[in-house]
């Protein structure tokens, strides 16, 4: 992969990472979801080791969660490229009606390349703060 290739690559990452924020802010489900491989699995920051696995199931767990409107802000996406493969980690403050204070997390991904574009195999969230 040449240089061009590689900052090709890793500006596609970090589209979908702002992508799935913007997405689930917009409370797009069933787009969120499709940004996983069938078997991918998540962890929300506020419980980074309770994943829900499978996409079927990432969508569910979208679509039982309360309506609330939020805006999340990602920052320091730093992507490393691997193969067919990549690593990300990111910074979130996620903004909500219902709460007086943002909250600061991390994610780290791992993702892959398929014949439908990038896709998440997992997606670990975590807080900074409590």
């Amino acid at each position: 992969m040449d240089a061009l290739e590689r900052l090709l690559t890793e500006r596609a990452v970090e589209r979908m990472i702002a992508d799935y924020a913007a997405l689930n802010d917009a409370g797009d489900w069933a787009a969120v979801a499709a940004m996983y491989v069938p078997e991918g699995r998540m962890s929300r920051p506020t419980a980074p080791d309770a994943f829900v696995e499978g996409r079927d199931a990432i969508l569910a767990a979208f679509q039982a969660r309360p309506a609330r409107a939020s805006r999340h802000v990602v920052a320091n996406i730093r992507v490393v490229l691997a193969g067919d493969g990549a690593t990300a980690t990111s910074q979130i403050l996620l903004f909500t009606a219902a709460d007086k204070l943002p909250l600061v997390g991390t994610y780290a991904d791992r993702l892959v390349l398929t014949d439908e574009g990038w896709r998440f195999i997992e997606r670990r969230g975590s807080l900074d703060f409590t």
